[in-house]
């Protein structure tokens, strides 16, 4: 029996983590990812990038990305034992956006007190994804010892 997540859930574990590796396409069709930080927002993700790097590029031509978000699972009174991350993955769609087509909020967000510098921000581009379909989840909202179970890790929801 896989395990019975909210939309809702998935949203609130995003939220509260920071990093994601982003998968995208090059304009031949190679796959490349790349690790992101991002901020959850009206239930899109933002990631802030400078306009030059070969990730904007690549969405630029190919908007169809993935995103896994890991989620590192430890145990408190003994950190040097290895846990597997849970994760939540999703397939979606990339648009770049100039920061000035940016909510304010978002930008606060992203750039945390630093947008205000338009020095700082005026080389820079937004990644918006937005989720489509289905999160696929292992290891979120389960305990530890549930998740040795692979079928009990194993989660999807739509993204409602």
């Amino acid at each position: 029996m896989t395990v019975q997540l909210t939309s809702n859930q998935v949203w609130e574990a995003m939220e509260k983590e920071v990093f994601a590796v982003l998968g995208m396409a090059t304009a031949k069709g190679e796959a490349r990812t790349v690790g992101i930080v991002y901020v959850v927002h009206g239930r899109k993700l933002y990631i802030g990038s400078n306009r030059d790097t070969w990730k904007v590029r690549h969405i630029s031509a190919n908007p169809k990305v993935s995103l896994t978000v890991p989620i590192a699972k430890r145990l408190w009174f003994m950190p040097w034992m290895k846990i597997p991350s849970a994760t939540i993955t999703f397939s979606g769609t990339a648009r770049v956006l100039d920061p000035k087509e940016t909510s304010p909020d978002v930008l606060k967000l992203l750039y945390r007190g630093m947008a205000e510098d338009p020095e700082r921000v005026a080389n820079t581009a937004i990644i918006e994804v937005t989720p489509e379909k289905d999160f696929v989840t292992y290891g979120v909202g389960i305990s530890l010892m549930e998740m040795r179970d692979p079928n009990k890790s194993r989660g999807r929801v739509s993204v409602g």
